[in-house]
């Protein structure tokens, strides 16, 4: 009989993937012992309401420049590739249809667990794939739905702080692999 794959899939804007995305996947991965674990940006995702200043493309590149140093670790532009507004239960029925011997995992940070009822179809997606809820402070981590808990040790990084300390002109390289930094410097990327 064929074995069934363990993937874990990490969504989100990326923007831009940081240290905590890492030690996510990471801490995920060796829990529950998936076989690989794939970074998937949004095109547009609905939840999040910030302009956006950096394009798709820059975002899979940053993307692929963090997942690079890691073996069990890919970029996944599916979202991106598909374009317009992304709907994770539209994207798992689609990946669970065409990957037939893989189970899914879908990992989320403890604010998202406590706003699961939200999501758009999360009757039939919480069918599709397994949740994975990685804790942080100040969240509840609550659902009626059912999510696997894994603890992780708190880290004090967000997408959103690393843009502030960019346009403040501060160091950003205790956040973010070398390479993300050199990306973002480069490129102009987060200057007000």
């Amino acid at each position: 009989m064929r074995r069934i794959k363990k993937v874990g899939i990490l969504g989100g804007t990326f923007n831009p993937p940081h240290n905590g995305h890492i030690k996510m996947a990471q801490t995920v991965m060796e829990a529950l012992k998936l076989d690989e674990v794939r970074f998937m940006p949004n095109a547009i995702a609905p939840h999040k309401h910030v302009q956006e200043d950096v394009s798709a493309d820059m975002r899979l590149r940053m993307v692929e420049l963090i997942c690079w140093p890691y073996e069990r670790f890919f970029p996944f532009n599916y979202e991106i590739r598909k374009g317009g507004l992304s709907y994770t239960y539209d994207t798992m029925k689609d990946l669970s249809e065409s990957e037939h011997f893989t189970h899914f995992y879908f990992i989320i940070g403890g604010d998202m667990i406590d706003t699961l009822e939200t999501w758009h179809e999360i009757d039939a997606l919480s069918e599709l794939v397994t949740f994975v809820g990685v804790m942080r402070p100040g969240t509840k981590g609550l659902s009626k739905y059912p999510v696997e808990i894994v603890e992780m040790e708190p880290m004090d990084i967000s997408s959103t702080m690393i843009r502030e300390k960019v346009a403040r002109g501060e160091s950003i390289s205790h956040l973010v692999p070398l390479a993300i930094e050199q990306i973002i410097r480069e490129e102009g990327l987060y200057d007000v």
